[in-house]
């Protein structure tokens, strides 16, 4: 098991659907952070529909609301320590989570760690790739007690 190395979650509350929850979301961020060997520091955004269907138009140009939205630091000047920003959108990890037959808990776990894994460079934009960061959720959603996400 790697090393537990210092990690740090600043967390904004946008939605009251996540009211309670943000305990379990940094601890699933630790738990990534402790398998992917990194220190650093993360905000996570617990924001509603709107407020993440705002982001994903004004920085990835789409309509609408996604799960997740990661944002690395920028390439020049940033924060020493500072691994990015995550946002999630409350209503649609809910709808997901029910289409899918999961708990809202087991699966924002998992989205969280999608996310937080994107911050460091994974990406599943071809089938090797996916398969790669599927691994990885996996085996860190695995040491939370969460279900393969995928089976």
């Amino acid at each position: 098991m790697a090393e537990e190395v210092p990690f740090e979650v600043d967390i904004l509350a946008g939605s009251p659907l996540w009211k309670g929850r943000e305990q379990a979301l940094a601890k699933a961020l630790a738990a990534a952070a402790t398998r992917e060997g990194v220190g650093g520091a993360v905000s996570l955004l617990l924001g509603d529909d709107a407020a993440i269907a705002a982001l994903n138009k004004e920085f990835r140009g789409k309509d609408g609301p996604t799960n997740v939205l990661s944002f690395p630091p920028a390439e020049t000047g940033g924060e020493p320590g500072f691994l990015g920003d995550i946002a999630l959108a409350a209503e649609t990890i809910v709808a997901e989570a029910e289409f899918q037959g999961k708990s809202f808990e087991n699966h924002a776990a998992h989205i969280v760690v999608h996310g937080f894994l994107h911050l460091l460079g994974y990406d599943h934009m071809n089938e090797v790739d996916a398969e790669k960061m599927e691994a990885r959720e996996r085996e860190i959603l695995g040491t939370l007690g969460v279900a393969d996400p995928y089976a």
